[in-house]
């Protein structure tokens, strides 16, 4: 008897363990940090790469660009926040001038788009985190399925989207399209930003289910998916990608901040680069100071 309590308890102790030690291993890396000064509190760049190469969808588009970009921010004190900047936003991007923020990944890939970010936002990006369109598909698959809502019917030929307005229990390519959807969403970008933070927060969800936390396999296989999905600058392992997943928790709920920093002109556009996303000049820096010090209420977003 003494001897099964005693290996029942290694084995709950060492699978954890184990299972970290493993996953740790598994996790993808890419240069990705500036290396600049640090700023007060932590600062997460979340990314999606909308490459092709591995075959989530079939088009013949070549070559990747980032199709989500959002900031996670946890401050020194205050509420954590999750805010998208959309794509389309004009930037300065380091020796290249003005153009849009996923044209910094589409030329010079992470680095480049951290910089991008730390210069428009004066937040120096602590941890780099990327997931491909496979990733997502693989990632709701593992835990089963979740559950995204939208309040209006969608036939998007585009992104493959089929949807009756209400909730359902969506699987992996569906909620890949869900959070691709934009030609056919009246709010554009602002509106597939809110159903990609509404995807990542279900997954968070089923995640933290009891059953899900209980069951061995099921770790295995989000593990698997998981790790597989993601690629992460050379610093972070996976207990920076578990505290990651702590504050994307606290951002998006009841006390946390969510949105977009205030915007001025939807379809700026300045010649040469097309329609871009112009961001309120008076009140974006201010913006960005309030989300450093940890003072954003969900009165300074913009949301769809």
């Amino acid at each position: 008897m003494l001897v099964g309590l005693t290996v029942l308890l290694v084995l709950l102790l060492a699978w954890p363990v184990g299972l970290l030690v493993w996953a740790n291993g598994k996790i993808n890396h890419t240069e990705a940090l500036s290396g600049a000064p640090g700023t007060p509190g932590t600062t997460y760049v979340l990314a999606g790469s909308d490459s092709r190469a591995d075959g989530a969808v079939a088009d013949a588009t070549v070559g990747q660009r980032s199709d989500t970009i959002m900031v996670l921010h946890v401050p020194e004190s205050g509420a954590a926040a999750l805010i998208s900047l959309p794509r389309d936003t004009l930037v300065d991007i380091p020796g290249h001038g003005p153009d849009k923020l996923n044209t910094s990944y589409s030329i010079g890939g992470p680095p480049l788009l951290v910089q991008t970010v730390e210069g428009l936002t004066g937040l120096t990006v602590d941890h780099y985190v990327e997931i491909g369109m496979g990733g997502v598909q693989n990632v709701v698959d593992a835990v089963g399925g979740v559950e995204l809502c939208l309040d209006y019917d969608v036939d998007d030929e585009f992104s493959g989207l089929r949807w009756t307005a209400g909730c359902q229990v969506a699987d992996g390519p569906t909620a890949l399209a869900f959070a691709r959807m934009r030609y056919s969403d009246p709010t554009g970008d602002l509106g597939r930003s809110e159903r990609q933070r509404q995807v990542v927060s279900a997954v968070m969800k089923e995640v933290a289910t009891p059953g899900t936390l209980a069951n061995p396999v099921d770790h295995v296989q989000l593990v698997e998916a998981g790790t597989g999905a993601l690629v992460t600058d050379t610093d972070s392992g996976i207990i920076d990608l578990g505290r990651m997943a702590l504050a994307f928790r606290s951002a998006t709920g009841p006390a946390g901040v969510l949105g977009t920093p205030p915007i001025a002109d939807y379809d700026y556009r300045p010649g040469g680069v097309g329609s871009t996303v112009l961001l309120d000049e008076d009140r974006a820096p201010q913006f960005f100071q309030r989300l450093r010090d940890g003072e954003l209420t969900p009165s300074d977003v913009a949301t769809p």
